[in-house]
């Protein structure tokens, strides 16, 4: 497995087919990691394209399991990372850290998707029954 990620916060490594696996460690990590599962099923539910699939949750080792969404963006404009950012809304998510260092390119369809959740809001009234539009 390749280490991604070491932090305060977080151990982030891929396994060799793929899958990516995320440690919540350090202040409020139960939190963090509750609020990352329920976003990424939220997305899921909701069908946005653009996020990785959780795979597994492991509450006991506040570890989750998803899939790749390529390798990180190095450079991007600032008028295109907030564009990325806002095409959550339809999806009734508000990222809460719309940094590029959560925005990755994934070669396969030539998409840049969005990565951790651990601060993201859902929106007021986005229990709605929607359809979203596909970016």
């Amino acid at each position: 497995m390749d280490q991604v990620k070491d932090t305060l916060r977080a151990l982030v490594r891929i396994s060799y087919d793929g899958k990516v696996y995320k440690t919540f460690r350090g202040p409020k990590a139960e939190e963090r990691f509750a609020n990352e599962v329920q976003i990424l099923r939220h997305l899921e539910e909701k069908g946005c394209p653009f996020v990785p699939r959780l795979l597994e949750s492991d509450p006991a080792q506040l570890r989750i399991v998803t899939t790749s969404c390529g390798a990180r963006v190095e450079h991007l404009d600032d008028a295109r990372t907030k564009e990325l950012f806002a095409d959550l809304l339809p999806y009734g998510v508000r990222h809460d850290d719309p940094e590029m260092r959560n925005v990755t390119y994934r070669q396969t369809d030539g998409r840049f998707c969005l990565i951790d959740f651990e601060f993201a809001t859902i929106l007021p009234d986005s229990g709605k029954p929607d359809h979203a539009p596909a970016s």
